[in-house]
């Protein structure tokens, strides 16, 4: 009689009992055709494509995981004159889609702003490109616009509550995926952890850089640290006076440690995106919102060597444990100024519009439409901070083991932000995925191969 080693006996005991688990886990699991983890602005917006179209509604069933809880979006009631410093820019192409799926009319168009100009220029040699959106022929309302995102976060919601066929669950951790027994049709099984198993015909991952569905899927990726920090807020300035144009022009000035940008959200209010150095991030952070409003006026106005010498000054009290204070860099930056031969009355002055309110300050300076407002103050509770990082996947569906898988978003790329296109991106892989998902119940196909 032949006989096997205690070993292998032991690794064929394991084998069985794991296909019994599994196969067990299958026959107690829901069986949806698609499955989307992630209910971020992508996650949610896929949703809501797919649910738009009859077709997909009538044949296939769909839900949705999202680990944090979405009834605090749902109940978000913005304050008038406030924004969120999580600001994104939709372009004309992604609001087109979202019109197309019947998304936008759920979102508040009250608190999105137009970008109709952009101002780009280099921080060492000052050239400079102006453009408008009727020069890139564009017969529309901007080249863009910028939102909350959780404006379009609860606009998706509202629409996707008109699909009570679409299952959401949110407050609601995925613990594990796993691949069931090939016998069993080799489905993704998405346990929860409310105890539920989800089996999914097509798993989509919606989640994130650290997307769990791409480490499933064993996804090879690339990607680095800028060794970057961004910087955000919500700026206040004074209205545009009756000599200027609108709020409507996003400023962008690109210095050696990093591009800031200035992006217009209302009459009084834009939102900053300043991308520099770690250590210069967190000691500018540090010295409190009344410096890191000097600090922007000056990050658009003065030379770089003067800039430098303003990071040293704050990093060296970061360092004592002492932060500069808001009249030591207006003491700074107006030695700075004068020293630079900078005119007090020229738009360069970053005292002359805290000088100057909008009501006396009559025709303005002829250098005043290449700089952003004077920001004189932060709101309250938004300066903060996150690394920067690229990272792309090698192919964004699954294969193998890791079959009926798809990624869509930061799952599947992340970028820098200098150029406002993270989230259209996920978009165009939203609308992309949907369009092919229809044609394949369209044609009768299995969505997940």
């Amino acid at each position: 009689m032949l006989r096997c080693s205690p070993a292998v006996a032991r690794s064929c005991r394991r084998l069985l009992l794991s296909r019994r688990l599994l196969s067990s886990a299958s026959s107690q699991c829901e069986e949806y055709d698609v499955v989307i983890v992630g209910g971020g602005p992508a996650g949610l917006a896929l949703a809501s494509a797919l649910g738009s179209s009859q077709n997909v509604r009538d044949n296939l069933k769909i839900s949705l995981i999202e680990a944090g809880d979405l009834s605090k979006v749902r109940e978000w009631s913005p304050v008038d004159g406030a924004f969120s410093n999580r600001c994104i820019s939709l372009t004309n192409a992604s609001q087109a889609f979202l019109k197309d799926i019947g998304a936008w009319t759920h979102v508040d168009e009250a608190r999105t702003g137009p970008i109709e100009e952009m101002m780009v220029w280099d921080g060492i040699t000052d050239a400079r490109i102006h453009f408008s959106a009727s020069d890139l022929g564009l017969d529309v309302n901007g080249m863009s616009r910028i939102t909350e995102n959780i404006n379009l976060q609860r606009g998706l919601l509202r629409y996707l509550s008109t699909m009570p066929d679409l299952h959401l669950f949110d407050k609601t951790k995925v613990t594990s995926i796993i691949r069931e027994d090939e016998d069993s049709g080799g489905w993704p099984l998405v346990h929860l952890d409310n105890s539920r198993i989800l089996r999914a015909r097509l798993l989509i991952g919606a989640d994130g850089f650290n997307s769990p569905v791409r480490r499933y899927a064993q996804i090879p990726s690339y990607g680095w640290s800028y060794d970057t920090q961004a910087i955000v807020a919500t700026m206040f300035h004074p209205p545009r006076g009756p000599f200027y144009g609108p709020n409507t022009t996003a400023y962008q000035r690109f210095l050696p440690t990093g591009p800031i940008a200035f992006l217009p959200v209302s009459p009084t209010a834009s939102s900053l995106v300043w991308s520099t150095r770690p250590q210069i991030a967190a000691a500018i952070m540090a010295s409190g919102p009344s410096v890191v409003a000097r600090m922007i006026n000056a990050a658009y106005r003065l030379p770089h060597d003067s800039l430098q010498y303003l990071y040293n000054r704050i990093l060296e009290h970061h360092k004592a444990g002492t932060p500069i204070t808001a009249n030591e860099i207006i003491e700074e930056v107006g030695f700075r100024e004068r020293a630079h031969g900078i005119d007090a009355t020229s738009a360069y002055s970053s005292s002359y519009m805290v000088e100057n309110t909008v009501e006396n300050q009559g025709i303005p300076p002829s250098d005043s439409e290449m700089l952003p407002p004077i920001v004189t103050s932060i709101q309250p509770g938004t300066v903060a901070s996150f690394p920067l990082r690229f990272n792309h996947t090698e192919t964004y569906i699954g294969e193998g083991q890791g079959s009926r898988t798809v990624l869509v978003g930061d799952a599947a790329h992340t970028v820098h932000p200098l150029a406002g296109q993270g989230l259209n991106l996920g978009l165009a892989d939203v609308e992309c995925l949907a369009r092919v998902i229809n044609d394949a119940v369209l044609n009768g196909s299995d969505i997940g191969k």
